[in-house]
């Protein structure tokens, strides 16, 4: 049926131990996105659901295989061995393509989320400034301030003064924060500097996000296999640049519409 979520689990669900669920999305120079996707790699993440919808865009990819893809978002499971906390983490390369659907994923998550007894939800995403960031600042937010206070006392230049700094949240990303919120479950969002540039890829923020998460759940990440990764992304990614000319750039309405919301200093989820 049109706009409804369909999940579907590939085995048997784990047991988890007080699990943390992160949330790692498209959005301003993909940092969220990025965030998620190295994540899952570098812990050796498992896929253990997916979710499908008729409210994802109208679009397939192609995949290595040259062959075509419906869109999903999925779900990866990491248990710990002798750790307090496991993590669940949501990654995909798409978002609801509207606000109704939006909500009614966001809603849906958070249901999986408290099926598996997640202690908190964490949301990842960046700010989009006018010039690119030299060191880019990771700020948080979210819906619970003894939450918050725990992050900025464990994670060292953790900025939580987000008031006047950022417009609204918006996406799954926020929405995340004020469902939970009304489903009385701690959430905070992560957010790193970025430049907020439609053909910009927000490899630094991505590092600086890890590098929080990689400190407050004690991950142990490879930072030199990380970097040694990124390098070669954003490499891959400037040379697929160079081929867009400026006509195409100018011609690309979901261009032109991020370029009108990055007039400010913003954030979009």
């Amino acid at each position: 049926m049109m706009g409804m979520w369909n999940i579907e689990f590939t085995g048997k669900k784990p047991n988890l131990k007080n699990p943390v669920f992160i949330e790692g999305l498209p959005g301003i120079g993909n940092v969220g996105k990025l965030a998620a996707d190295f994540l899952i790699e570098e812990i050796k993440a498992k896929k253990i659901a997916e979710f499908t919808s008729f409210s994802f865009p109208h679009s397939v990819f192609i995949n290595e295989d040259n062959l075509v893809e419906l869109p999903v978002i999925e779900v990866y499971c990491k248990k710990f061995n002798n750790r307090k906390k496991d993590l669940l983490i949501l990654a995909g390369d798409v978002q609801p393509i509207d606000e109704k659907s939006c909500y009614e994923f966001s809603s849906k998550v958070l249901d999986i989320a408290s099926e598996f007894g997640c202690s908190e939800i964490v949301t990842l995403g960046g700010i989009a400034m006018k010039s690119e960031p030299k060191s880019p600042s990771v700020f948080c937010t979210g819906n619970n301030k003894e939450l918050i206070t725990a992050y900025k006392k464990s994670i060292k230049n953790l900025n939580n003064e987000l008031y006047g700094v950022v417009g609204p949240i918006i996406g799954v990303s926020g929405v995340l924060l004020g469902l939970a919120g009304r489903k009385n479950m701690k959430a905070v969002s992560l957010l790193a500097e970025t430049y907020g540039h439609p053909m910009y890829l927000g490899v630094k923020g991505t590092r600086e996000i890890l590098k929080v998460l990689n400190k407050k759940f004690n991950l142990k990440l490879n930072f030199k296999s990380i970097d040694k990764e990124m390098e070669a992304i954003n490499g891959e990614f400037s040379q697929q640049k160079q081929q867009l000319s400026p006509a195409d750039l100018q011609k690309n309405k979901a261009i032109k519409k991020l370029r009108k919301s990055c007039n400010d200093v913003n954030y979009i989820g």
